[in-house]
């Protein structure tokens, strides 16, 4: 089963705004409001269009197959995404595209796949001696693996990540908490999810104490610490804690669909449904997204 799990990572925030920077192409700026509004098609319309006049467009190539990733048809979306790492000028271009080619295959549960292009990217910020872009692209591969159920996989990834991360030089305290949480908060919900509660609670008393110790990685990260203790809860099958916790987390399509099943467990399926329903609406294109998004339209018969 694909559940929702922890993303430190954003890659897009929209569909129709893919990462980069410099200003927007006009096809991307006329998108965005027919995305929020759920006009996919006339969206595509548009993108498609712009593409006619100029088909190396990396940041309209990269939008669309965001845009269809989010109407479930994937396959297509890959294929505008390696029209968009040929047309790439730069590496850093370059790994864009993987990195959106890698959430694309995230959107299907293909956590193999997705890991082939996150290494990638990954390998690009090795050139550059990026460590903490290393950890966040590698913490963003076991993520994809976690969700589609992949343990093994995941945690060499959140290993890596980890690993990666506390190479930087001259790492600052706080930099170093960071990596440390997070790290024991993968390792807590690796073991909520093989069944072992006993090890997840050692985690989230570690990630628990971690934030306690630096209150300046707290202000960031406190948030977070309500979604593992409801993830750990819910492997538990104390559905009342969950939901407690996890009314507390972020808000996200994960959390959103993460609920949702809690919610049901709970005998509550018609209040689940409001919470698939703003999940299956997000227009974004980023792990939460790439799992919430599809496994919530699968629950409201969209697919």
């Amino acid at each position: 089963m694909r559940v929702c799990a922890l993303s430190f990572v954003l890659v897009f925030v929209l569909a129709a705004q893919p990462s980069g920077r410099g200003p927007q192409p006009e096809a991307v700026r006329q998108a965005q409001p027919l995305i929020r509004e759920g006009k996919l098609d006339d969206a595509l319309a548009i993108y498609r269009q712009a593409l006619a006049a100029t088909p190396d467009s990396l940041p309209v190539l990269n939008a669309t197959g965001a845009l269809l990733d989010l109407m479930g048809r994937s396959p297509e979306a890959q294929g505008y995404f390696a029209k968009a790492m040929e047309a790439a000028g730069t590496p850093a271009a370059k790994a864009q595209a993987n990195r959106a080619m890698a959430m694309s295959f995230a959107f299907t549960g293909n956590c193999r796949k997705a890991g082939e292009y996150e290494q990638k990217v990954y390998d690009y910020y090795v050139t550059t001696a990026d460590f903490y872009q290393q950890g966040e692209i590698a913490d963003e591969a076991g993520r994809v693996c976690i969700d589609s159920g992949d343990l093994d996989a995941a945690a060499k990834w959140y290993k890596l990540g980890h690993d990666s991360g506390l190479r930087e030089p001259n790492l600052a305290p706080d930099r170093k908490d960071l990596w440390e949480f997070r790290y024991e908060h993968a390792l807590g919900r690796l073991a909520a999810r093989r069944g072992n509660r006993a090890e997840a609670d050692k985690h989230v008393s570690a990630a628990r104490a971690l934030l306690d110790h630096d209150p300046q990685m707290a202000r960031q990260q406190a948030v977070f610490f309500p979604y593992l203790t409801g993830y750990v809860a819910f492997y538990a099958g104390d559905y009342q804690k969950a939901l407690e916790d996890l009314e507390k987390a972020q808000n996200d399509p994960f959390i959103q669909c993460l609920i949702g099943q809690t919610l049901e467990k709970l005998g509550q399926p018609d209040k689940a449904m409001e919470y698939y329903r703003r999940a299956a609406a997000t227009t974004a294109h980023n792990p939460p997204a790439a799992f919430g998004q599809p496994f919530a339209r699968k629950k409201l018969g969209m697919n």
